[in-house]
C-alpha cells in the first residue's frame, strides 16, 4: 500500500469543550453490588488519570465496584507521610474524580480503593503518565516542558509501503552497556544516539553503526515502565528485558540519567526518537498487554480486582501467558485501554510501530480496533506480533489473534516461526540442525517462507512444519526471521547443532540465514547483532542474565567484520530491488516460480523483476544447505553472478552461462540475467 505523508490527529476546540461540559454535568450514583463483569459500566471519556493545568489539577480512575477511592500527595516519589488525602467522588460509568485547585506541578501521589472495609496498597492509576523513582507514584509535570526543539514539527523519514521495513531488534542495555561500545551513555536512552562512537578497533557502533547496516526500523524490547529493576540502585549492576509491566504509559526510568524525577525519563525518551527519526531510522515499540508483572498486586487489581484478567474453570487467574495472568482484552474498559495507550504513545512520542507480545493471547476485535484506531492517525505505523500463547487460555481459538487468524487482522503482521525453524530447526531444540545446517525434509516450510506464508501454485500445504494452509493474506502481514531476543542467538544455535563443524563452515550457514531471510518476502526482522554472530555463550533465556551475557560486543564486528559487510550488502540488495519485497501475493504468484530441483537442500526459485519495476529484469536465486556442493539447472541465458560462496557484489562477482552451475555447500547462489 502507498501511505499520505505522517500527521498527527488533533482534536477540534469544539469537541475539547463539549468533552469538558460533558464531565461537569450531575452524575448518578453507582449500584453498591453488581452481579457480573458484564454489568460494568463503559466509560466513553477520554480523560482517564490526570488532566493537568496550572490553576487546577482533576484526577478521574475508572473502579466501578469500590466502595471509596482516595487520593494521597507525597513531597517524593518513595518513603515519607501523605501531605494531603483527598477523597474521590463517585461520578457516572463507574469513574470516581476530584478536582484540586492550586498548581500541583511536581508534587506525586496515589490512590487507594477500599473494598469489603478495608483500603487496598497505593498504585498509581493504570492511565499514569509521568511517575517517580520505581513507579510508585505518579507525579505531577508539565509535558510539554519535556519536549525537544521542534518537537511538533518532527516527521518521521518516509515510508512507501511496509514491505521496505528492515527491522533491527535492540535491548537499550545491551547496545552501550559494554565498555567496548565506547559510548558515554552506556546503557541509557541518550547511548542509544550518541553519535561517533567507535569500539577499541574503531568500528563504528551505536546510531552510526545501524546507519552503516542500513536497517530502516529499530526495536526496542520494553521500554515501558517495568518493575524487576531497582531504580534506587542503579550502581548495581541489574538486568532485565522487561517483560514485566507495571505503568504501562510511562517510559522505564533505569535507562534514564534521573529515574528519581518524572520530568527527566520523558524527556530524554523523546529526544531518543527525535534523534532516530533524525537519521532516517523509525522506531518500534514493543508492547506487553497480555499479562501484567504482578497478579493480585497489581495496579489494576488493587483498584478493580478481577476485571481486567480472565478467569479459569475454578475462578482463579487463567495463564495463558505463563507469567501468571492473563488479560481480558475481549472487555470493554480492557480494550478501550490498550487502544488509548498505544494512541497515547503515537501522540506524545511520535512512535512509528508496535511489536506485540503474545498477540495470540489478544482478542481478534481489539486487535483491530488498535489498527483502525492507529492508522486514522497514521497509516505508516506498523503493528505486528507473535501469532500465538504461551499456554491455553479460556477465550476459544477462533476469537484470538493467533498466526492462522491473520487473514481477519486488519493491517496486523504476524511472526513466521514456520520459516524460522525451517531455516535453522525447531527452536526448543537446542542439538537439531535445520535446512542451514543439513537437515533434510524441510524444503517445503522454507518454500512456504520465501513467499512470506501466501498462497502459492507451488508450494506443497501438506508438507509445511507448523502450517496446513497460508495464512498471510498479502506480504506484509508476515514477518520473515530467523532468531530474535527469545531463545538462543543465531551463532549460539549453530554451535550446539553443528559442534561438528569448524567455525568457517558456521559462518557460511550463518551467512545463507541472512540470505533466505533478506531475499525473501515478507517483511525483514533481525535481532540485533546478528550481523557480528552476536553471543550469549549458550544462555538461551538471558531474560534476567547479566550484562556479560546479554551485551553486545563491539568488538565482534572487527573480528567478524566480512559478516557484517554480508548482512549491511543484503540490506542494500533488498532495498534497491524491489522484486524482494513484492506488494501482493498476486505479484509473487505471477513473478516467483521455484525450480524443480529434486534433491534435498537444494531449493531455487526465479524473480521476474521486469514485472515489478525492478532494475534487473530476470533473477535466479539458489539455497543449498548441505554439506557438499550441488548442482542446479539455471535457465538458460548470461548471467552476472552477484551472490556466490558467501561474497555479494552487485556489479558481478564472475559472468556465467545458463545450463549445470554448482552451488557450494551450505550458501546461497544468485544470478541476475545480463
Amino acid at each position: 500500500m502507498n501511505f499520505k505523508p505522517n500527521t498527527l490527529a488533533t482534536i477540534s476546540l469544539t469537541a475539547a469543550v463539549l468533552l469538558l461540559l460533558a464531565a461537569c454535568q450531575s452524575q448518578p450514583a453507582m449500584p453498591t453490588t453488581l452481579d457480573s463483569y458484564a454489568d460494568y459500566p463503559v466509560y466513553t471519556g477520554k480523560d482517564l488519570g490526570l488532566t493537568y493545568s496550572p490553576s487546577a489539577s482533576t484526577f478521574k480512575v475508572w473502579a466501578p465496584p469500590a466502595k471509596a477511592m482516595r487520593l494521597l500527595f507525597y513531597e517524593k516519589g518513595m518513603g515519607g507521610e501523605p501531605t494531603q488525602t483527598v477523597d474521590l467522588e463517585r461520578g457516572e460509568q463507574g469513574v470516581w474524580q476530584t478536582t484540586v485547585t492550586g498548581n500541583l506541578l511536581g508534587k506525586y501521589y496515589a490512590f487507594q480503593a477500599r473494598y469489603d472495609g478495608q483500603w487496598k496498597a497505593e498504585v498509581t492509576d493504570p492511565y499514569v503518565k509521568a511517575v517517580g523513582v520505581n513507579g510508585l507514584r505518579g507525579q505531577v509535570i508539565n509535558f510539554r516542558q519535556t519536549d525537544p526543539k521542534n518537537w511538533a514539527k518532527e516527521e518521521a523519514p518516509p515510508l512507501n509501503n511496509f514491505n521496505e521495513i528492515v527491522v533491527y531488534e535492540l535491548h537499550v542495555r545491551d547496545m552501550t552497556i559494554d565498555p567496548s561500545s565506547g559510548s558515554g551513555y552506556p546503557g541509557e536512552y541518550f547511548g542509544m544516539i550518541e553519535s561517533g562512537t567507535k569500539s577499541p578497533q574503531g568500528q563504528a557502533t551505536g546510531i552510526d553503526h545501524l546507519k552503516e547496516l542500513g536497517i530502516t526500523h529499530v526495536h526496542l524490547i520494553p521500554v515501558f515502565d517495568h518493575r524487576s529493576i531497582d531504580e534506587t540502585r542503579l550502581n548495581v549492576p541489574q538486568y532485565n528485558w522487561g517483560y514485566d509491566p507495571l505503568n504501562y504509559n510511562v517510559p522505564e526510568g533505569s535507562f534514564s540519567s534521573d529515574p528519581y524525577d518524572g520530568a527527566t525519563r520523558i524527556a530524554e525518551f523523546k529526544q531518543m526518537i527525535k534523534t532516530f527519526h533524525e537519521n532516517g531510522i523509525r522506531v518500534i515499540l514493543d508492547v506487553v498487554y497480555n499479562h501484567t508483572g504482578q497478579t493480585e498486586e497489581s495496579i489494576f487489581n488493587q483498584l478493580v480486582p478481577g476485571y481486567y484478567y480472565r478467569q479459569n474453570a475454578e475462578g482463579g487467574f487463567s495463564d495463558a501467558s505463563s507469567c501468571g495472568n492473563e488479560t481480558a482484552s475481549e472487555r470493554p474498559m480492557v480494550r478501550k485501554y490498550m487502544v488509548e495507550s498505544m494512541r497515547y504513545w503515537v501522540e506524545e512520542y511520535h512512535l512509528d510501530g508496535f511489536r506485540v507480545d503474545l498477540m495470540g493471547i489478544h482478542d481478534i476485535e481489539t486487535m483491530n480496533a488498535v489498527s483502525k484506531d492507529l492508522h486514522s492517525i497514521d497509516p505508516t505505523i506498523f503493528i505486528y506480533g507473535e501469532g500465538w500463547k504461551s499456554s491455553t487460555s479460556p477465550l476459544p481459538d477462533d476469537q484470538l489473534a493467533l498466526k492462522a487468524n491473520t487473514p481477519r487482522l486488519q493491517g496486523i503482521a504476524a511472526f513466521s516461526d514456520d520459516i524460522r525453524d525451517a531455516i535453522k530447526g525447531h527452536v526448543f531444540t537446542a542439538d537439531e540442525p535445520g535446512f542451514i545446517s543439513g537437515k533434510k525434509g524441510l524444503e517445503e516450510s522454507l518454500k512456504f517462507g520465501i513467499v512470506a506464508a501466501t498462497q502459492h501454485p507451488q508450494v506443497d500445504y501438506t508438507d509445511i512444519n507448523y502450517s496446513e494452509a497460508p495464512w498471510a493474506p498479502q506480504p506484509d502481514q508476515c514477518m520473515t526471521y530467523v532468531s530474535c531476543h527469545d531463545n538462543h542467538t543465531l551463532w549460539d544455535r549453530l554451535t550446539l547443532s553443528r559442534p561438528d563443524a569448524d567455525e568457517a563452515t558456521r559462518i557460511e550457514m550463518h551467512k545463507l540465514a541472512g540470505t533466505i531471510v533478506l531475499t525473501s518476502q515478507g517483511v525483514s526482522f533481525l535481532h540485533g547483532g546478528v550481523d557480528m554472530l552476536r553471543t550469549k555463550d549458550g544462555v538461551e533465556n538471558s531474560f534476567n542474565s547479566p550484562d556479560a551475557i546479554n551485551r553486545i560486543d563491539w568488538t565482534r564486528k572487527a573480528q567478524y567484520r566480512d559478516v557484517f559487510d554480508y548482512f549491511r550488502q543484503l540490506i542494500a540488495l533488498r532495498k534497491a530491488h524491489p522484486v524482494f519485497r513484492m506488494t501482493t501475493t498476486e505479484a509473487i504468484q505471477q513473478n516467483l516460480h521455484f525450480l524443480d530441483t529434486k534433491k534435498p537442500l537444494l531449493v531455487g526459485y526465479t524473480l521476474n523483476g521486469a514485472a515489478v519495476g525492478d532494475s534487473w529484469s530476470r533473477i535466479v536465486v539458489v539455497f543449498n544447505g548441505a554439506d557438499k556442493a550441488q548442482n542446479i539447472d539455471v535457465p538458460a541465458g548470461n548471467w552476472q553472478v552477484v551472490i556466490e560462496n558467501g561474497k555479494i557484489n552487485p556489479e558481478g562477482l564472475r559472468t556465467a552461462k545458463g545450463g549445470k552451475m554448482s552451488v557450494a555447500n551450505n550458501t546461497a547462489l544468485v544470478l541476475v540475467a545480463q
